[in-house]
């Protein structure tokens, strides 16, 4: 036996397994690591967070993703060059934590790495007869596992793919056998670049819960700032989106889209909802001269109303449910007002209230995936009738 198979054989002997998860999502605000401890797998998995930071990334790492993000036509050079560096730039942030926290690689099981996706193609989409769903993440796990002497497993999304999915939302298993609950029904609301929310019944019937994207969580909202207010990266306390006022004619144009007539589950990304998406709908709707403030109103009600309607049909025969919110968006005011006003009767909390920090569920829940990974796989988690497919995810890079 190869001691590298050894190793992972011990370290899935473990009664708790030290993992770093690793979250870069479209928003390009910073890698978010997460250092968790792990015991058990499936809905008896049980897990700590030890320590979580978020290491913002500079203008130039900005830069160079921005090249290649969500655009349809890349310079191939850059793709191919930009994998491999990203891989050694987040291993780099990682030992940089890791001395903060006063630990060493030895005291690390592994690392799970979402990558950074820089492009996301559900075949709904792309709409090619002869190709199904697809999704890039750049990042390589090998690079990322030589530049920390740990471990690495990474590129979760392919095996999704592969067993008929779409890649996306993977929360949905990780929200599954952290979150499930026989006390209350919940959709845990993740608000990130784009918006996705999964659904978990108390009855915890697998076949009942699902997971989706919403649509444009803070994407189109920072894209627009970053355009017109340079050296800005989001609309800090919503205040430019406070000065202005909802424009009625633009929000209507803004939600004529057929992904939202499509039926649960979904994904998208911000190859479709982009400033490129405001423009057409500013110019059928004669919304041309807004101001920056109008703008940006009508963007944060647009994320809000999408929101709140995927949360209507959800629990439209329902009258107990909680919602647990996490991502970026939580820290928007204006959007989680809107939400509130529009769901009075409705208890929001944040997933901190279940012992996660709610900037750090999403690294957190590639940890679990990657602990499923490594001693997974006794209790399957699995709803075809959504696309969820029981699947083991991740590929392993190791250290040498």
């Amino acid at each position: 036996m190869h001691s590298h198979i050894q190793q992972l054989y011990a370290i899935a002997a473990k009664p708790s397994r030290k993992v770093i998860g690793l979250m870069s999502g479209t928003s390009l605000d910073g890698l978010d690591v997460a250092l968790c401890e792990l015991s058990g797998e499936g809905l008896n998995t049980t897990i700590r967070l030890l320590q979580f930071c978020t290491v913002d990334y500079d203008t130039d790492y900005k830069r160079r993703v921005k090249a290649v993000f969500s655009k349809r036509e890349v310079d191939l050079q850059a793709v191919t060059l930009l994998n491999p560096w990203i891989g050694v730039e987040h291993g780099r942030m990682i030992n940089h934590c890791l001395a903060q926290w006063q630990l060493n690689a030895a005291d690390i099981d592994v690392i799970a790495s979402h990558g950074q996706t820089i492009f996301h193609c559900p075949k709904r989409q792309h709409n090619l007869a002869d190709y199904s769903n697809a999704t890039l993440q750049i990042g390589d796990g090998d690079h990322l596992a030589v530049t920390t002497g740990i471990t690495t497993i990474s590129d979760f999304r392919q095996k999704h793919i592969a067993a008929g999915g779409e890649g996306a939302p993977l929360a949905v298993y990780g929200d599954y056998l952290l979150f499930s609950s026989k006390d209350e029904n919940r959709i845990m609301l993740n608000i990130g670049g784009i918006a996705n929310f999964t659904w978990l019944p108390q009855t915890l019937d697998a076949e009942a819960v699902f997971s989706s994207d919403i649509g444009p969580g803070n994407t189109m909202m920072d894209a627009f700032i970053q355009k017109h207010y340079p050296g800005k990266y989001f609309d800090a306390d919503s205040n430019l989106a406070k000065a202005g006022k909802v424009s009625k004619p633009l929000l209507v144009a803004l939600k004529q889209d057929d992904f939202f007539a499509l039926q649960f589950p979904k994904t998208t990304g911000p190859e479709v909802f982009n400033l490129a998406y405001l423009a057409r709908a500013q110019q059928r709707s004669g919304t041309e001269q807004l101001s920056h403030a109008d703008i940006m109103a009508t963007l944060n009600c647009f994320s809000a109303d999408m929101i709140i309607t995927a949360i209507q049909q959800t629990t439209a025969a329902l009258d107990n449910f909680v919602i647990y919110a996490s991502g970026g968006g939580i820290h928007n005011p204006l959007l989680m007002a809107q939400i509130q006003a529009a769901l009075p009767d409705v208890v929001i909390k944040t997933t901190g209230d279940l012992g996660i920090n709610p900037d750090a569920k999403e690294a957190v829940l590639f940890a679990v995936l990657a602990n499923e990974c490594l001693v997974g796989g006794k209790q399957k988690f699995s709803n075809a009738r959504e696309g969820i497919p029981g699947v083991t995810m991740g590929k392993i890079s190791f250290a040498d």
